[in-house]
């Protein structure tokens, strides 16, 4: 996938059938501005690209192309964040735990498509 910002502006936007207009509003600008973010004849600042990335309901690093993970969760987001804050202990468990279900669920899944 491409990694440079304009391109994931849009594909992002379009994906949640958003107008330049729908964008522009959220963020305080206009619809020629944000096409000219998504045709990379412009640069955003750091602070209105964060602003596209929650009126996108994604992450900053996601638009910038520091990560192929599109989180679309904000929920899921929210939990990632509080898990990297929390005592390297702590959290090795937690993963431990959630490897462990995860594991289940896939088993599961593919038992019901089996079934």
């Amino acid at each position: 996938m491409n990694t440079d910002f304009g391109y994931r502006l849009k594909v992002v936007r379009e994906e949640k059938e958003l107008k330049r207009e729908d964008i522009a509003k959220k963020i305080g600008t206009s619809a020629a501005i944000i096409g000219r973010y998504e045709r990379n004849e412009r640069t955003p600042s750091i602070e209105i690209a964060k602003n596209i990335a929650e009126a996108l309901e994604v992450s900053l690093d996601y638009l910038v192309g520091d990560t192929t993970v599109l989180l679309k969760d904000k929920k899921m987001l929210y939990r990632i964040e509080l898990l990297q804050k929390i005592n390297p202990a702590y959290k090795d468990r937690i993963l431990y735990m959630l490897d462990v279900m995860l594991k289940d669920a896939q088993n599961n899944t593919l038992q019901d498509k089996l079934a």
